[in-house]
C-alpha cells in the first residue's frame, strides 16, 4: 500500500508549514491571548489565502479536498506549530454541519467561511453531556412562526469570537435519544443569548452558552426538523481525525524540541544526551510517535467507511492518541527538567495543548468502552 502523499498534499503541506514557522510565532500567539480574542486575525487571514480553509471542502462546495488525508495534512502541520487558529471548530465542525445540513441555501455561508469572512462556533457540547451525542436537553418549541429556544451549552470553542453559531437542540423525544435533534443558526447577539468567555488550557478560548426564550425563524433551522444526529456524528468522526492529526504534529514539534535540549544540555562535561538512558527514553518516544502516526493514517482511509466500521476505528485511535499523548507530554518534561515547566519556553505552550487532546471529543476511557460496544455489535 503506498503512504505517500499526492502532490496536491505534498504542496499544501509545505506551503502550509512554511506559513506557520515565519507568522505563527509564540510572540503572535501570545499578543493574540493577550488581546483577548484568542488567534491572530493575521495567521487567520494568511490561513484562508493559501487555501486551508478550502482543503476542507469538496468541489462540489467550492474547495478541493475533504478526505480524511486532506484533513489529516492541514491538522498535523496546525499541531506542529502549536497553532490555535480555530480551523477545526469554524471549517470543519460548524462549516461540515453546513454542508451536510444546510443544502443550497448554506452555500453563501460556507464561502464565507473558506474565504475567511466569518467565524462560525458549533454549540453541542452540554454540561450533562459527557462525550454522548445525542445527549441533549436544550429544547426547541414551535410557537407559532418562530421555534423558542431554552437550554446551556459548555464548552463552546471559538463561541465569543463567532460571528453566527450553530446550535443543537430537542425538537422532540428523550434527552438521550438519537432521533429528535435538530441543529439551528443562531446569532450570538440575539435577545435571550447569553456568552460567558473564557480562556481554554490548551490555547484559544471557549464560551458557555445560556440560552433563555430565544426566538428564531423556520428558516434558522438546519435540514430536516429531528433528523440532525447523523450529521452530527459524522463532524465528530472526522472532528476526532482532526483532532488525532494535530496531536502527532503537537508529539513531532516537542520530540524535536527535546532532541535539541538533550543535545545542548550539558552535565558532567558532555551533553546528556550521551546518556544510554535517556537514549532508552526518546527511542521509546520516537516508536509511540510513529505507531500513533499509523493510527492517524488507517483512520484517514476509513473515514468515509460505513458508520459502524468508522466509528470503531475512531474510538481506537482516540484511545491510542490519547494514552500516547500523556506519555510524550510528561517524559518530554522529566528529560527537560525545571526548564520543562516554564511558559516562557515553547515546550510548555506544546505540552499542554497535547495534555488537552484527551478530554476533547471523548477521552481515552470513554473511546475505550466505546471500542469494546462496537466490537461485540
Amino acid at each position: 500500500m503506498n503512504f505517500e502523499l499526492t502532490d496536491e498534499r505534498r504542496m499544501l503541506a509545505d506551503a502550509l508549514g512554511r506559513f506557520l514557522k515565519d507568522k505563527a510565532t509564540p510572540d503572535v500567539r501570545q499578543k493574540a491571548e493577550a488581546e483577548g480574542l484568542g488567534f491572530s486575525p493575521d495567521v487567520w487571514t494568511g490561513l484562508t489565502e493559501i487555501g486551508v480553509l478550502h482543503a476542507l471542502f469538496n468541489e462540489d462546495r467550492g474547495g478541493f479536498g475533504g478526505k480524511g488525508f486532506d484533513l489529516a495534512v492541514v491538522f498535523e502541520a496546525l499541531g506542529r506549530a502549536g497553532a490555535v487558529e480555530p480551523v477545526l471548530d469554524t471549517g470543519l465542525l460548524a462549516g461540515g454541519l453546513l454542508d451536510l445540513l444546510g443544502g443550497e441555501a448554506s452555500q453563501a455561508l460556507i464561502d464565507q467561511v473558506m474565504n475567511g469572512e466569518t467565524q462560525l462556533a458549533l454549540a453541542h457540547g452540554e454540561p450533562t453531556s459527557r462525550y454522548h451525542l445525542a445527549r441533549v436537553e436544550t429544547r426547541a418549541m414551535l410557537n407559532g412562526d418562530d421555534y423558542v429556544l431554552n437550554g446551556r451549552k459548555a464548552v463552546v470553542v471559538n463561541g465569543s469570537a463567532a460571528n453566527t453559531m450553530l446550535v443543537s437542540a430537542r425538537t422532540s423525544g428523550e434527552s438521550s435519544a438519537n432521533d429528535g435533534l435538530s441543529v439551528f443558526l443562531v446569532d450570538p447577539q440575539a435577545v435571550g443569548v447569553e456568552i460567558r468567555d473564557y480562556p481554554l488550557a490548551g490555547g484559544g478560548r471557549a464560551a458557555e452558552l445560556v440560552l433563555a426564550n430565544v426566538k428564531l425563524p423556520t428558516t434558522a433551522l438546519l435540514g430536516s426538523e429531528g433528523q440532525a444526529y447523523e450529521a452530527i456524528a459524522t463532524v465528530h468522526a472526522r472532528a476526532v481525525l482532526a483532532q488525532c492529526s494535530e496531536a502527532v504534529g503537537l508529539m513531532d514539534a516537542i520530540c524535536a524540541l527535546t532532541t535539541d535540549y538533550l543535545k545542548t544540555r550539558q552535565q558532567f562535561g558532555k551533553p546528556i544526551g550521551k546518556f544510554q538512558a535517556l537514549q532508552h527514553r526518546m527511542a521509546d518516544m520516537l516508536i509511540e510517535i510513529e505507531q500513533a502516526r499509523s493510527a492517524v493514517i488507517n483512520l484517514a482511509g476509513h473515514l468515509e467507511a460505513d458508520t459502524q466500521t468508522r466509528d470503531i476505528h475512531v474510538a481506537a485511535t482516540k484511545n491510542l492518541i490519547s494514552r500516547t499523548a500523556k506519555l510524550i507530554a510528561e517524559e518530554s518534561i522529566q528529560l527537560h527538567g525545571g526548564i520543562g515547566m516554564t511558559m516562557e519556553y515553547e515546550l510548555g505552550h506544546l505540552a499542554k495543548r497535547l495534555t488537552m487532546v484527551d478530554h476533547r471529543f471523548g477521552d481515552g476511557i470513554h473511546h475505550l468502552q466505546r471500542f469494546i460496544d462496537l466490537a461485540v455489535i
